[in-house]
């Protein structure tokens, strides 16, 4: 099946075609670890997730990397307000293990599988990053100056490149005004830092270039450049971020690895839209973000703002809001009603059913179309409706069991939903009934309702779903 995205360099959907015949390799930029993400970064892996399972599904292998920024102007403040008698080095690699260890829980919560993903932290691949300034020194793209090193935009330009790839830069010279810092203006289009030497009480690594000592740390956007190039080629196949990151993120990238080597870093740039709150973008500078603690708080399941994000397009902003969100829990509870109809018969051959043919599934159809995701969970809520008629007595069918697994697999949804525990309780309170225990029944079904679980006594057995 044809898959089609919408590629940032283009400004257009194009057809996607691998680099390598069946290899598909990713790189998607991850957080800065000074503070827990929120849920609007989080959407952005959820759509990055996504495009992950539907190329997979597609039969390619994929080779997945993000990178995890754990050495930049933000870490090092958070890290020395909060260990303040530390060394710098060892108080920023505490303050990013912390959130680092955060930041996969929150992943795995929201259906992510890290396991499928190579994660390279920007402390762990310094000397890489040394040697591409190194590079750029040498073809005199980049220059030294009292504070650190640059990246030329006008020398960049001078030598034939394109500047301004992703979106419109205008700027008539960028020579001779620089920007040290890591979080700047997007509308800024100037030199920008690719090496900072460290200030005092600072974490410094050493780098001496022409002789001079430039102990210190590197800049934010060639961290990117590196360690893509390093673990996936040059170029590769797709480039996933969030559309904030366009300029001048990666922008910058783009800039630093076409530099000395090629024309193109990826084939694809896929950005995602942002989340919004009260029309404004959920950011932590504006302090109206909310984390997946939030959610939990006030009893929504991390699954639940995941099927949030996947009813909007990822090209089109998510509105945020707790009468949002609850939508998209009751869409989710009722798929697992729906399917808690068949738990019994289906666990036989739940294993056997996820064989996904790419010509008949129309879900998948619709997911090759630019991740279509909201026509594919309505694809599937009509098929789940069809099932929901039938009623709990009908012996669930190939084609059934095949749609269960498009949902794990594409969706990563967990509708055919496990929990020993409840099953356990289940068992015994079914037990009970047929002893004539009514007394412990009646107890036990008090007790599962206490835990939100309401239970559907069948001919086959009794089923349990959310209530």
């Amino acid at each position: 099946m044809e898959l089609r995205l919408f590629n940032s360099l283009g400004k257009k959907i194009e057809v996607f075609k691998a680099l390598k015949d069946k290899t598909v390799r990713i790189y998607t930029c991850g957080p800065t670890v000074y503070e827990r993400a929120h849920i609007g970064n989080l959407a952005s892996f959820i759509y990055a997730d996504t495009l992950h399972r539907v190329l997979s599904s597609a039969g390619y292998k994929v080779e997945h990397v993000m990178n995890i920024t754990d050495v930049d102007d933000k870490t090092i403040a958070a890290s020395r307000q909060e260990f303040p008698d530390d060394d710098p080095k060892e108080a920023l690699k505490k303050l990013t293990g912390k959130y680092e260890k955060l930041f996969m829980k929150d992943l795995e919560a929201v259906g992510i599988n890290t396991r499928e993903i190579k994660f390279v932290r920007a402390t762990d691949n310094v000397e890489l990053m040394q040697k591409l300034i190194q590079k750029l020194l040498d073809a005199g793209i980049a220059y030294i100056a009292d504070d650190g090193i640059y990246f030329s935009i006008s020398k960049y330009q001078a030598a034939g490149k394109t500047y301004g790839q992703l979106v419109e830069v205008t700027a008539d010279s960028t020579e001779e005004s620089r920007i040290n810092n890591d979080d700047y203006d997007k509308d800024n289009a100037h030199d920008f830092a690719l090496w900072k030497k460290a200030k005092p009480d600072e974490p410094a690594w050493d780098f001496t270039v022409d002789g001079k000592d430039m102990a210190g740390r590197p800049g934010w956007h060639i961290e990117c450049s590196a360690m893509s190039a390093h673990e996936l080629g040059q170029p590769f196949d797709i480039h996933t971020g969030g559309v904030d990151l366009k300029f001048p993120h990666h922008e910058n990238e783009i800039a630093q690895s076409t530099a000395a080597d090629g024309d193109i870093l990826a084939s694809f740039f896929i950005h995602s839209e942002h989340l919004l709150v009260d029309d404004q973008k959920m950011s932590k500078s504006l302090n109206n973000f909310y984390t997946l603690d939030d959610l939990k708080a006030r009893g929504f399941e991390p699954l639940a703002f995941r099927l949030f994000a996947l009813q909007s397009h990822y090209r089109s902003q998510a509105h945020f809001s707790w009468q949002n969100l609850q939508h998209a829990s009751n869409r989710l509870k009722h798929w697992r009603q729906v399917a808690a109809q068949w738990r019994e018969t289906a666990d036989t051959e739940w294993a056997q059913s996820f064989e996904i043919s790419a010509g008949q599934s129309d879900i998948l159809r619709e997911l090759t179309n630019d991740l279509n995701t909201p026509e594919a969970l309505e694809r599937a809520d009509s098929e789940f409706d069809q099932i929901a008629t039938l009623g709990a007595q009908t012996e669930p069918t190939q084609a059934w069991l095949s749609l269960m697994g498009q949902i794990e697999t594409l969706f990563s949804l967990d509708v055919r939903e496990k929990d020993p525990a409840i099953d356990k309780l289940v068992s015994k309170r079914e037990s009970a009934r047929k002893k004539g225990d009514w007394d412990l029944a009646d107890q036990i079904r008090k007790q599962l309702e206490e835990q939100g679980i309401g239970v559907n006594d069948t001919d086959g057995g009794p089923i349990w779903y959310r209530v």
